[in-house]
């Protein structure tokens, strides 16, 4: 396994973050593992060298966070564990069981600090931009979470570059704990940070750790079109990856994928991440899997050097979104 420093900080990560949203309840996603189901996951990461794991509390509604926790116990060092975790969905039915008030985040981290099990969080995210409480709010709660020794660092999730740009400026000001990692939507079918929030990152010495890296499965050539929806469990009910991923000319890239490696001798998944991982500021991308396979795949990934040939007909089929997963 290959590590790299998040942001500017002194903390290593693995180059593979495993992703824990398919551990948890059959009964928040039927496509979700349970504990039993998840656990060669976690072992299979903690032996090849992976330490950064990141889950969230809205995740199976908090029983994601648990599973990692217990198996994290079971399979790992704690000391050397990266555990990352995130709020901001609604936990429930009531008023002030989401966002991102003072009250919300200090609520939610203290809950997910004993669904995992842990005394402290290695990165607390925010899950999304709450634009229904004052920045300043929001930056304030997690500086003094910080200063309790729930947290040890701070990331970000999807929003508009401008958005961070205000926000770092805010704990900038205010002496605050800032970012140190955002967690976006980027991939090669999907290309559109790369326009202000990936240039915004590395000036300001930001990691950055891309969801959805393989596209919902199409980059790991699991579809046999754009419109086909039967080819996982996942697939046949993910309403969120139809609305992320609908332009007909995602497709072309699909197929540049299928090229490269196919003279590579690798899958699908292997080249897309290869190519994630190549790209400046990418830390680690944020890996899902519901089968061994998958986890292997994104293993030889970190070691796949693909060439400046490669990198450009992977990149040429590439046409403008709208902005999507913010």
């Amino acid at each position: 396994m290959k590590y790299a420093y998040l942001g500017r900080t002194g903390l290593k990560v693995s180059r593979i973050c495993l992703g824990c949203m398919s551990f948890g309840s059959t009964s928040w996603r039927k496509w979700v593992l349970d504990e039993e189901a998840a656990q060669p996951f976690f072992r299979k990461a903690v032996e090849s060298g992976i330490n950064f794991f990141d889950t969230a509390d809205m995740y199976s509604l908090g029983v994601s966070e648990e599973i990692t926790g217990r198996a994290l116990k079971r399979y790992a060092r704690m000391e050397e564990v990266v555990l990352a975790t995130k709020v901001y969905f609604p936990m429930g039915e009531g008023p002030n069981m989401g966002g991102l008030s003072r009250k919300h985040i200090v609520q939610g981290c203290e809950a997910s600090l004993r669904r995992l099990g842990v005394e402290t969080i290695d990165l607390y995210q925010i899950h999304r931009l709450d634009p229904n409480t004052p920045m300043e709010e929001t930056l304030a709660a997690l500086d003094q979470l910080v200063r309790q020794g729930k947290v040890r660092y701070l990331g970000a999730s999807s929003m508009y570059a401008w958005q961070f740009a205000r926000a770092l400026g805010v704990s900038e000001r205010h002496g605050q704990a800032r970012f140190v990692s955002m967690q976006n939507h980027y991939n090669l079918v999907y290309r559109e940070e790369e326009r202000e929030m990936l240039p915004l990152c590395q000036a300001e010495g930001i990691s950055v750790i891309p969801w959805s890296p393989l596209a919902r499965g199409l980059l790991a050539g699991s579809r046999k079109s754009l419109e086909d929806r039967t080819a996982t469990t996942r697939a046949g009910s993910d309403a969120h990856a139809v609305a992320l991923y609908d332009n007909p000319n995602d497709w072309e890239v699909v197929e540049a994928v299928r090229r490269v490696a196919a003279a590579r001798g690798s899958s699908m998944a292997e080249v897309s991440l290869a190519w994630l991982l190549s790209r400046p500021g990418v830390a680690a991308p944020i890996v899902g899997s519901t089968k061994l396979e998958h986890l292997e795949a994104a293993l030889r990934a970190v070691d796949l050097q693909l060439t400046a040939e490669e990198i450009a007909a992977l990149e040429a089929p590439y046409k403008p979104h709208p902005v999507r997963g913010v």
